[in-house]
């Protein structure tokens, strides 16, 4: 049974007596459900939240966001629900950023304060560069067939591209039109990932999160492309949060 406390919430798998919740952020194109079998993966010491962003599964009628700025502020706000627990936040590729964003916000503010932000697949911010894929549909569906994370034969559908488009273009627009702020104004652990065979992101674009924060940093590694949390990487990243939670707990 999936519960929301509001509209930007998804709650797969709720574990009312976990210790610890992880937010996660999905990628340019991204609905919630792609989390679910990570966060179905995961100990029952930690409660999977997932967001799902407008323009996209259950929010399709909605029209998606095309500016960070709007979007890091209507999640923020969103989020009081998930006050009463300690809150991680994870981010992959777009919703690294994304997560980066919204926790920037919480830090000021009432409400939840995420105590360790984890971004994946993704360049730290003096890395990251303005595009123009979304200006081009077939440059973008390139992109998206380029990266994976969706089976090859579903990509060749055009009733598939004509529905996900939409969202997969305002998502490309808002991250490629992005400046983030080359600021250190966070003073909780960042973890940054990053996978082997990714063809976006390397150990330098993920070292380049580390001066985001004054508190503690460290990047991991995980086997895989750019979506390794959805195959080969994932046993090792649920076996990384496992870990990690426990040595908060300790």
């Amino acid at each position: 049974m999936t519960t929301a406390p509001n509209a930007w919430l998804r709650m797969f798998h709720p574990r009312p007596g976990a210790a610890l919740r992880v937010l996660f952020f999905p990628h340019a194109g991204g609905s919630a459900t792609f989390y679910r079998p990570l966060g179905g993966a995961l100990p029952e010491s930690i409660e999977p939240v997932i967001v799902q962003y407008p323009g996209r599964g259950d929010r399709m009628a909605e029209k998606p966001y095309t500016d960070m700025d709007a979007l890091a502020h209507g999640l923020a706000r969103a989020l009081a629900p998930l006050a009463d627990k300690p809150l991680w936040c994870f981010g992959h590729s777009m919703g690294a950023s994304v997560a980066h964003e919204v926790t920037r916000r919480l830090t000021v503010r009432d409400g939840p304060r995420p105590q360790h932000l984890i971004v994946s697949g993704r360049p730290g911010p003096a890395r990251q560069r303005p595009g123009d894929k979304h200006q081009d549909d077939d440059r973008l569906w390139a992109d998206v067939c380029n990266l994976g994370g969706t089976d090859s034969s579903l990509l060749q559908l055009p009733e598939l591209r004509a529905v996900a488009l939409p969202a997969i273009r305002a998502d490309y627009r808002l991250i490629e039109t992005y400046r983030p702020a080359l600021s250190t104004d966070l003073d909780l652990p960042v973890t940054a990932c990053f996978s082997d065979r990714d063809p976006e992101v390397d150990a330098a674009d993920a070292e380049a999160w580390r001066p985001v924060t004054t508190g503690p940093f460290a990047v991991e590694c995980f086997a895989g492309d750019h979506f390794y949390l959805r195959g080969t990487g994932e046993p090792a990243l649920v076996s990384w949060f496992a870990e990690r939670s426990a040595a908060q707990r300790a």
